[in-house]
């Protein structure tokens, strides 16, 4: 890994499920490791690391909490036609949390892989 990877990690309920998404509709590529319990996949510099509940950060916290996918923190990708990958995602039967919103800086849509951790696409204006 160089100075230039950015890892994200992101808890999921199936990994080989979140392991086909990203690999089918998002463009990443395998890493050096695809497991039921964690895979490690790549776009760039991006190393999204996908973790499952068997997975060492899929653990208990002391307190009882279980990390758990979800929320609202979210990897942002830039993309040139915003309703044409809207129109593709759809025939691919991904669920979206919103219609595209457009604002000030450009257009954007929230995405859900199949543990329902948001994926951003955005389109800057002009």
């Amino acid at each position: 890994m160089d100075d230039n990877t950015v890892s994200v990690r992101y808890m999921v309920e199936d990994v080989p499920a979140a392991y086909a998404f990203y690999t089918t509709h998002m463009g990443f590529v395998p890493g050096a490791v695809n497991s039921p319990a964690f895979a490690d996949i790549r776009r760039g510099n991006l190393r999204l690391l996908l973790s499952g509940p068997q997975s060492s950060a899929g653990r208990p916290m002391a307190d009882g909490r279980v990390p758990a996918p979800g929320g609202w923190n979210r990897i942002h990708f830039i993309v040139d036609d915003i309703e044409g990958e809207v129109a593709r995602l759809r025939a691919a039967g991904l669920t979206f949390r919103n219609a595209i919103v457009t604002g000030p800086g450009g257009s954007q849509v929230l995405v859900d892989d199949p543990s329902g951790n948001p994926i951003e696409l955005f389109q800057p204006a002009g």
